[in-house]
């Protein structure tokens, strides 16, 4: 026998929703519970109904306007309100959104989310604390929007053992490396247009320097490979270093730039790592351009399987908190239990990044003048990094300097970065303009 929230549907002919929030996100749920209410309520059996929405102000102008009485300024009034089964939460940042998810879960509530901050640090124990409650959490809109890459690694991938996953899981980012790319303009430049056109927030750091992009790997890492990853476990870099040439280089070895989010298992270790990559121009990830996002999870029975779609905006994430909302309505009319506690392997350590090993791409301003390669290629030979390729890219006669961009063979990341703080030491080194990683596709 069930216990808990699932019995309600027995006792009551409509499924309750609890809104915490109506920004952008929260705004267009609800809009669209109201809207496509019959439609819901034909998928799930029962009319799905809007109980309450959680705001700061009430009187604030909306751009949708919801039935009178739904607004509120007291949680309390929206979690303990005996018609509501199942809370949304819209509100972003981890307090007080921890606090109420936790709080609505003790009441038995379930719980459809899309803060990908709380899931990243909270996760595990979130999904363990609906487990003893029996409700359900859903949280699809956390990672890439609209793309749906949750529920395909919760149920559809379980017998796969997950190798490695790619993905590039920030439109903003996504957005501003392909007008470098494309249009040839500077990061400031890009960044400002993504501004205009309502891809990137007016303090757009957490975009730019990787810190949502970790956040979502660390969901992805924890299900994929089934361990307790936080999104401090992640190294993680930016994109504010790239500049319009390294985006023609790049072309020119046949590359893209994107910022990837990847995660790898080896040997009991996991890799966790979210910085600008050389993708090679011929594989599909490497076509994914704009706000759109893409996860290639690439697992022991399936291959290597590519989940691409519509990653920023508002309207991806409505469409999968309310995809959310209709799968819970549906275990909720059909008793199903909640899922059973995620599996975690805490064996799993977490691989420093200076173990890694790859390939680079440097790009250097240097002394136009006989000798200066060879001072170049002794530095890292010593270190055991060997060049594949040179190209000279300009020279600035009344400088007196040129540019170099070299591509290595495969080198470890702790020589790597010992070789960029020598090179900058050397005289004939007058800058180190950049360093990418190149990441390799068998």
């Amino acid at each position: 026998m069930v216990t808990g929230p699932a019995n309600k549907a027995r006792e009551t002919s409509t499924i309750g929703i609890g809104m915490l929030g109506m920004g952008v996100v929260g705004t267009g749920v609800a809009q669209v519970l109201i809207e496509k209410s019959d439609y819901l309520a034909g998928l799930v059996g029962l009319p799905i109904s809007l109980e309450g929405i959680l705001v700061r102000d009430q009187s604030k102008p909306r751009q949708y306007e919801v039935p009178s009485g739904l607004l509120s300024t007291d949680v309390d009034a929206v979690l303990n309100n005996p018609n509501v089964d199942v809370v949304v939460e819209v509100m972003g940042g981890r307090e007080p959104a921890l606090d109420y998810i936790l709080k609505s879960i003790s009441l038995g509530k379930h719980v459809a989310t899309a803060n990908k901050e709380v899931m990243a640090r909270h996760g595990p124990e979130i999904l363990t604390k609906a487990r003893e409650q029996g409700v359900h959490v859903m949280f699809e809109a956390s990672v890439a929007g609209g793309t749906p890459i949750i529920g395909p690694l919760r149920r559809d991938l379980v017998a796969n053992d997950v190798v490695a996953i790619h993905g590039i899981i920030n439109g903003t980012t996504n957005y501003i490396l392909s007008r470098m790319a494309e249009g040839g303009v500077e990061f400031d430049d890009a960044l400002s247009e993504a501004q205009k056109l309502g891809y990137a927030e007016a303090d757009p750091a957490n975009d730019v320097e990787g810190t949502d992009a970790a956040y979502k790997l660390a969901i992805l890492a924890t299900l994929a490979f089934g361990a307790r990853v936080k999104d401090t476990d992640v190294h993680r870099e930016g994109i504010t270093r790239l500049m319009a040439r390294d985006f023609l280089y790049a072309g020119e070895l046949g590359y893209a730039i994107k910022l990837m989010a990847m995660a790898r298992k080896e040997n009991g270790h996991l890799q966790l790592r979210v910085h600008p990559v050389f993708v090679p121009s011929d594989v599909l990830i490497a076509k994914v351009d704009g706000v759109l996002n893409a996860v290639e999870i690439e697992t022991d029975l399936a291959g290597r399987v590519l989940f691409h779609g519509r990653g920023a905006g508002s309207l991806p994430t409505t469409s999968a908190l309310v995809a959310d909302v209709v799968n819970i309505s549906r275990n909720i009319v059909g008793n199903l239990r909640s899922p059973t506690a995620l599996p975690l392997d805490d064996s799993l350590a977490i691989r420093p990044m200076l173990e890694l090993e790859t390939k680079y791409y440097l790009r250097v301003i240097v002394a136009d003048r006989p000798g200066v390669l060879a001072q170049i290629a002794t530095v890292l030979g010593d270190l055991d990094i060997s060049i594949d390729s040179v190209l000279q890219k300009g020279t600035d006669e009344t400088a007196r300097s040129a540019e170099l961009v070299l591509m290595t063979h495969r080198a470890r990341e702790d020589a790597m970065q010992r070789a960029l703080g020598l090179l900058g030491e050397l005289p004939v080194v007058h800058e180190v303009g950049n360093m990418v990683r190149v990441e390799e596709w068998d």
